[in-house]
């Protein structure tokens, strides 16, 4: 998210967690978030979201912007990962999934992180605003709770109530609420939230 008000919209709805994108080849990259706002609410944790950044940059942007979870999208190595986790830091890691092989290289990062996210495999990095086949995380065994992204939208109610998981921890929307990228429809969002509470 990028725009102050529409940040305190969405944390009045009583979402976990709200993400700021520090990829600057992302649209929604964040120059000014708000977030060092003292009248910006804080009953939502903040995110700060990260392709193959050093820790130097990412323990600044921590710093600086108060995020509670660091998520390394990139090629982030398990060393670099406990690096952070030394100096205090929760961890968000992302993986790119298609088939069970790709699932199979969270093994390494186990003990390393807080949190998978399962997002849907494609060229480049940050998220493609597709769904990929949640049955192949049928094929993770970790102890780490993961979360499930890639194309959620108001439509993905009903897959998401057939969906189970030991594991599963939560779900992370993004563009299929958005009215512009790093601008959310609070009206879909409620909505919706309203609808995922019940299952």
């Amino acid at each position: 998210m990028k725009h102050p008000e529409n940040i305190r919209q969405v944390a009045a709805l009583g979402v976990d967690w709200i993400g700021f994108i520090f990829w600057p080849s992302s649209k929604r990259y964040v120059e000014q978030s708000g977030t060092d706002d003292t009248t910006m609410p804080r009953q939502s944790r903040f995110v700060g979201v990260f392709v193959n950044a050093s820790a130097e940059e990412m323990l600044e942007k921590a710093t600086e912007y108060s995020l509670d979870y660091l998520q390394l999208h990139g090629d982030e190595s398990p060393d670099l990962c406990y690096t952070l986790q030394k100096r205090g830091k929760a961890l968000i890691k992302a993986f790119s999934i298609a088939t069970e092989e790709d699932v199979a290289r969270t093994a390494e990062y186990e003990g390393r992180v807080d949190y998978f996210l399962f997002d849907t495999k494609y060229e480049g990095y940050g998220g493609s605003g597709k769904s990929f086949d949640w049955s192949v995380l049928s094929a993770y065994k970790g102890e780490t709770p993961f979360l499930l992204s890639g194309g959620l939208s108001p439509e993905s109610i009903e897959a998401l109530r057939s969906f189970s998981h030991p594991r599963l921890a939560g779900i992370d929307l993004n563009s299929g609420f958005e009215i512009e990228p790093g601008l959310k429809d609070i009206e879909k969002l409620k909505e919706f939230i309203s609808e995922i509470r019940n299952i």
